[in-house]
């Protein structure tokens, strides 16, 4: 299940998810931010959280990812009550990786008010949540 996991169905919210998704982002995520780019580099790394969720869901919470499918997407809430139910099974590192990713996507990405050191000192929190997907086998 964790090599691929579709929604079937579901569209471009519940997507085919691999191991491999979440580090590919965390990683062009520290490249913008090597670049300079503060704002593209908190998105990146904010995607690599949600990714490594969506796919930490699919195999330690399928109920909550089975009524993603039903929905058809994922909503604010259905990802909190995944990192949530995640943390439970998986450790803190859930949901200190899921509150740094959301500081970035909001302060860093939306808002624009974060700086590079922000950044930085957030990035190493969702490393943590994005390895736990390496635990996943490909």
């Amino acid at each position: 299940m964790a090599e691929a996991v579709s929604g079937g169905k579901v569209e471009e919210e519940v997507v085919t998810l691999s191991v491999g998704a979440a580090r590919k982002y965390i990683e062009e995520g520290e490249r913008l931010l090597e670049d300079g780019d503060v704002v593209q580099a908190s998105e990146k790394i904010y995607k690599a959280a949600e990714d490594a969720i969506k796919l930490l869901a699919s195999v330690h919470a399928p109920d909550i990812y089975r009524e993603v499918e039903g929905r058809g997407r994922w909503t604010v809430s259905t990802l909190d009550k995944a990192v949530r139910s995640l943390e439970s099974k998986l450790g803190e590192d859930v949901g200190r990786g899921w509150d740094a990713a959301w500081v970035l996507h909001v302060e860093g990405f939306h808002e624009e008010r974060l700086n590079e050191a922000a950044v930085k000192w957030r990035l190493k929190h969702v490393w943590r949540l994005v390895e736990l997907t390496n635990n996943l086998s490909s």
